[in-house]
């Protein structure tokens, strides 16, 4: 595979989850060995899933005339907010303190581990593109701009595209590390 980057494959590549047949995503919910603080991350995971979705919903809702133009601003503002803010602390987390001690405990995933901090990158452009688009909208909208459904159309493929994006990186991550703490039974 030539280029690894996110945006241009499915999902990480077999060589990188070595571990995920032996411990397969179906096990990890009912898992007595799997760490709490795993099931956190997991939690947090789930929140990044639903505000990308919240996005994509509030805009077609806009855009379906199911909210007003002040409605949606509001609604685009906290769940963007949101989304930005959680997911940057997180990733900040990920790289400098809970990556680095997966690659340590499984060193044959070192690669994989690197893809995932450059998904990060790319993820972190991707949101500030979103963010820039998304303050404009807000000053379009609040303005009552007959503009704002133009430019909600071009936000919903941004934010339809940022969703698929971080759903495809937040599997990957899932793949990749859950199955190595099982393995090697790294606790809390």
């Amino acid at each position: 595979m030539k280029n690894q980057h996110l945006q241009d494959r499915p999902h990480l590549p077999e060589n990188y989850l070595l571990l995920l047949e032996k411990h397969p995503r179906e096990s990890w919910e009912d898992n007595p060995e799997m760490p709490i603080f795993i099931l956190q991350w997991l939690e947090n995971h789930a929140l990044y899933r639903r505000l990308s979705r919240s996005l994509v919903k509030e805009t077609q809702k806009f855009l379906n005339k199911e909210h007003s133009a002040q409605d949606y601003a509001q609604r685009l503002g906290f769940f963007g907010a949101q989304l930005v803010e959680n997911l940057t602390r997180h990733h900040h987390f990920e790289d400098e303190q809970f990556f680095p001690t997966i690659s340590t405990a499984e060193p044959r995933v070192k690669k994989g581990v690197e893809l995932l901090i450059s998904d990060h990158a790319a993820l972190t452009k991707a949101l500030e593109k979103f963010v820039i688009a998304g303050n404009e909208i807000i000053d379009l909208a609040l303005q009552e701009d007959p503009k704002t459904h133009a430019k909600a159309t071009a936000i919903l493929a941004q934010a339809s595209a940022l969703k698929a994006f971080l759903t495809s990186h937040l599997n990957d991550e899932e793949n990749l590390i859950i199955p190595i703490l099982l393995h090697h039974k790294l606790a809390d």
